[in-house]
Parts: structure tokens; sequence; C-alpha cells
């Protein structure tokens, strides 16, 4: 049974056409990965068929009754509401069927002839709520919390309190208590952390409804997906299998193309050569005449352009002191303490791995060692000769630059072609490269600040989940570069698979954390 179809979609922005005459289906109990490259669509698709946004040609049709969970991976949470406010809201119809339930039975004693309709519907809003398992809310509100890691932040914390990471569990966690007949998830393992990564994929392996998931994290991908469509060149493909089996048969497909393409440009030139050497001819006109018609009818081959690959070579600056960083007692935290008195030095050459569960400080000792946050007691001593990079994990704000101005606001001295090539050679097109940067995806603003980081020189690179909304081509580009790079690197990332490859050691800051875990 078919939960969704879509027909003939066709969509863009400005000049810039994003789908092309494309067709959809969503069968009941399908796990589906919506895979393609940065930039192809994929967000846009979601907020298509969730219907916020409406394309400009084609149409959207969910079964009746069919309702949809939509995890954003650019959802505001409202200021003022705290986490456990937040949950509950998963049970809003239920919440208000109870408030008509009481406003009922103030009515009965004042009820006259109408006590038997008041009577029929109280009795059919009791059902529902007894049905839907009205009174274990609260237990269910805390079952999710604690699989998610959210009631050891308190469920009376104001949200917009929270990292990145931490929000995106709450919008997560109301999305699983909705239980949608179908769930639309769009890069859900970013910010997440292995713990809860790990918790994520028993969920949906076990999901018996229907799910679309976006993710670029491709051990996550294999292991809950069942059907792949892959979205590339204005057009979505569609196969059976996980990532890696969709991964050979498209390389075939792409072979055979490619095969097939070089056949018959050469059928082509061999046409029209017999035809430009023989339609003069009067003996042999009739021959090129037929040959001239063979071509007018055939349906050409056209290879889709090649989509530039990303280059991310990191420029290695001046030699460092041996001692990058020493730490004498330093606390870190905002408003209250968020690690034990830290004691530790980083040394020249070091490339390790930041990794612990979210909300217990990783962004914050980034920072509190950038000098960006004030430590709450105890210092942390730069050493000499440092050209530090720093790659912030979110950057807030309606940037209304275009992509070439932000990097000229960055490196003046550059000119318009210098620029248009650094970007490029980050895996952006021209027409990336000429819009504003709040229109693009994640994962192509994030090329654009790793464009900033490769062009600068540095020693000391500190990275604040990189990997996060980059497509499978560029991590594994950003992996090898990063390896490559002679300087010393502060890693925090979510994914072993990454950094497991490129640092020498993993620093566990659930050790120093004053959270409970």
């Amino acid at each position: 049974m078919s939960i969704l179809n879509v027909e003939h979609l066709s969509h863009g922005f400005g000049d810039r056409a994003i789908f092309s005459d494309v067709s959809f289906r969503l069968l009941k109990g399908e796990h589906i990965g919506l895979v393609g490259a940065n930039g192809e669509g994929k967000s846009t698709f979601m907020s298509i068929v969730t219907g916020k946004l409406m394309p400009d040609e084609g149409k959207v049709e969910w079964a009746k009754n069919v309702h949809a969970g939509y995890l954003d991976q650019h959802a505001v949470l409202e200021k003022g509401m705290t986490i456990g406010q937040v949950l509950r809201s998963a049970f809003d119809p239920l919440l208000q069927k109870e408030q008509r339930m009481n406003e009922i039975c103030d009515m009965l004693g004042d009820a006259g002839d109408d006590m038997d309709a008041l009577m029929e519907e109280l009795g059919t809003i009791q059902d529902e709520l007894a049905l839907h398992d009205f009174y274990t809310i609260d237990a269910k509100v805390e079952e999710v919390a604690r699989a998610l890691g959210l009631l050891d932040l308190g469920l009376d914390r104001d949200v917009t309190d929270l990292s990145g990471g931490q929000r995106t569990k709450v919008l997560l966690a109301k999305l699983l208590l909705e239980k949608p007949d179908i769930l639309l998830l769009d890069e859900p393992t970013n910010y997440l952390d292995e713990e809860h990564i790990a918790w994520l994929k028993r969920y949906l392996l076990d999901y018996e409804n229907a799910f679309i998931l976006i993710s670029h994290d491709v051990p996550f991908m294999n292991e809950v997906v069942n059907i792949i469509y892959h979205m590339e060149n204005q057009e979505l493909n569609r196969y059976v299998g996980d990532y890696d089996h969709f991964q050979e048969v498209y390389a075939v497909k792409k072979a055979q193309l490619e095969a097939a393409y070089r056949r018959q440009q050469q059928e082509i030139s061999e046409l029209k050569d017999f035809v430009a050497r023989n339609k003069a001819r009067v003996s042999t006109r009739n021959m090129a005449m037929s040959r001239q018609k063979k071509l007018d009818k055939m349906d050409v081959i056209e290879l889709a352009a090649e989509k530039p690959k990303p280059e991310f070579n990191f420029r290695y600056g001046r030699t460092p002191g041996k001692l990058l960083f020493e730490t004498r007692d330093l606390v870190i935290g905002y408003d209250e303490p968020l690690s034990k008195p830290l004691n530790f030095t980083m040394e020249r050459g070091q490339k390790i791995a930041l990794v612990g569960t979210n909300g217990i400080g990783k962004t914050t000792l980034l920072k509190s060692i950038l000098g960006l946050i004030p430590s709450l007691a105890g210092s942390c001593e730069l050493g000499e000769n440092l050209q530090l990079g720093y790659f912030e994990q979110e950057v807030k704000g309606d940037n209304k630059t275009t992509c070439i101005d932000e990097i000229w606001n960055e490196f003046p001295s550059y000119n318009q072609q210098e620029i248009r090539a650094a970007l490029a050679k980050c895996g952006l097109t021209t027409k990336h490269i000429e819009s504003q940067v709040r229109v693009l995806s994640g994962g192509e603003q994030a090329k654009v600040r790793l464009c900033k980081l490769i062009n600068r020189d540095t020693n000391f690179l500190l990275l604040d989940e990189p990997t996060n909304h980059l497509d499978v081509d560029a991590k594994d580009e950003l992996k090898r570069a990063l390896k490559e790079y002679k300087g010393s690197i502060l890693l925090i990332c979510h994914e072993p698979e990454f950094y497991r490859d490129v640092v020498g050691e993993v620093w566990d800051m659930s050790r120093w954390t004053t959270k409970a875990l």
C-alpha cells in the first residue's frame, strides 16, 4: 500500500533547478535512505513533501489519515519552553481531549436535555484516552528522555540554554513520543554522541512503520535502511538494498552508460563523416540522406556533468613551540562548572579526539582554550608561535552575504578569480559560489567555512564536529587532508569511523565532567 506518492515534481531557486520531473513513492513498512551530494535537494524534498514548501510543478499525495513526523535539521525551539514541556507537547491532541473531558464534567451538573449527548461524548473521549495509554504519558516521557540522556539535564531546563546536540535530542525525543505513521528524519545523527546513535539505530531497526532517512553516516544507514533513493542531477532513482549495495549497482550502471555513450559518439562521428563526404554526389546522395535521417532520429545519450570533487589541503605555517597549551586547575562552564579542575598539556605533533556525551563541555573546553569564553577558575596558557585554525560547530544568524563576499572579507588581497577557484576547490559550483550563504545546504555552508580554514597558514587546528552535514565524498576528503596535515589537531567528533584514522589519542571528557552521567 502506498503511503506517499510524488508525481512529476519540479522545483528550483531562481535559475538554479533542484528537481526536474521527479517521481517517488513510499510503501508501508519501507525504510528509505535518501542520499546524494550536498546541495542536491534532499532537505528541500523533505520540505516539499511535508508541505513547508510548494513545488513549482507536480503533486504530492498522502494516504488518508496518515500522520507524518518530521525531524528538521533547521528546526528552532521557542525560548521559555522547558525540555519537559516540549516532550509533553507530543501528546497535545490527547491533552486537548482531556481538557474537553474536564469541561464536559463541569457541564454535567446543569446539562438538562443535553445530558445524553454529553455523556456519549464523554464516553468516546475516555475510550480514546485509554486506547492511547494517556495515563502513562509521564512514564513514556521519562523513558525516552532517559534513553537519549535528557533526564540528566533536568526536564525543567529552558530549551534555548541547550547545546546543538541536546536540542537535536529534544526534537528527536518529541518525535519518537508522537509515534507517527511515518518518520521523516533529516540527519538525526548530527550532534548525537555514539551511545545515543546506537540507541537510535536499535529503535529504527525495530520500527514497524515507514521512515525516510537523510544521513551521510554510511555505517548507520547500512544498518537501518532497505531502500535507497539517490538524488543527483535533478533526478531521483530507486535502488533496493542498503547503501553499500546501492554503490555497487550505481557504479555498474554508470560504467554501462559511459560505455554506451562512447559507442554512440563513435557512431555519430562516422555517420556525420559519411554524410559530409557523400551528400554532394548524385550516386551516393540517397545513402547520405538515409544516414542523416538516422542521425536526426537518434536519441542522444547525455552524460551528466561531473560534480566538482572537494580538495581540502590545509596549509602548514611556521613551527610552533613544543608546548601548545597547558591548563592549570582550569574549570570550564557558564553559570555553573562543567568540569573538575583540569591539569593537562598538549604538545606539538599530537592529534587528539575529544569524545563524550553531549552537553558535558567539549565545545566549552575548546572555546575556553581559545579564550572565547572566560574560565570559571584556573587558567589556560597558550604556547608560542601558534597559528590557530578554529572550525565552529554552529554558526548562528541569517548570513545574507554571498559566498564570494564571505571569502573576500576574510582574504581581501585575493582577486575574484582566486576566490572562485578557492571555493570551487571545496566542491562548490558556480551557482553555489554566487548564492547567499543562507540559502545553501548545511553541507555547502560547512564547505564555505572549510574554505576559510584551508587558505590560511595554521599549525594547530581545533575542529568542533567538522563532519556534520558533509556528504560522503567531502567527509572522505577531509579525513585524507587531516591525516596528511603536518600540524596538531584537537578534534571533537562523534564518528569513530572518521576520527580513528586521523588521531593518535582519544580523550574522554566524561572523566572530567561534573555532570551526572
